[in-house]
């Protein structure tokens, strides 16, 4: 449902980021909306679906991914799992925590890509 319905209009719509990964099997290239927070140094990315989801385990094999947000594209790198003390350490104050009901452990972190 979220492939055909929502994460079309999502990217649409222009206000979610929108990471660009390539498929580790089919060398493919996709656009996944997803909630992203920038932190020091580089990006933040809640796994609401966990580490298992499709668009982490591309990332995670690619070693880099580019994430589309205020209207520019950065370049990521170095993607890593961190739990949730790491990423509430990272995160600002003024950024909700994923509600407890949803049980979310795992997040992943990219560094920029620095010239």
């Amino acid at each position: 449902m979220n492939k055909k319905v929502f994460n079309p209009r999502a990217m649409t719509g222009g206000k979610w980021p929108v990471l660009i990964h390539v498929g580790r099997n089919s060398g493919a290239t996709y656009r996944t909306p997803l909630d992203a927070h920038p932190v020091d140094g580089g990006y933040l990315f809640v796994l609401v679906y966990g580490s298992r989801s499709d668009w982490v385990q591309n990332v995670l094999a690619a070693g880099n991914a580019r994430l589309r947000v205020g209207g520019r594209e950065v370049e990521l790198t170095a993607p890593r799992l961190v739990g949730e003390d790491e990423a509430f350490q990272a995160l600002p104050e003024k950024v909700a925590r994923p509600p407890k009901l949803l049980r979310i452990t795992e997040f992943l972190r990219m560094d920029l890509l620095t010239d």
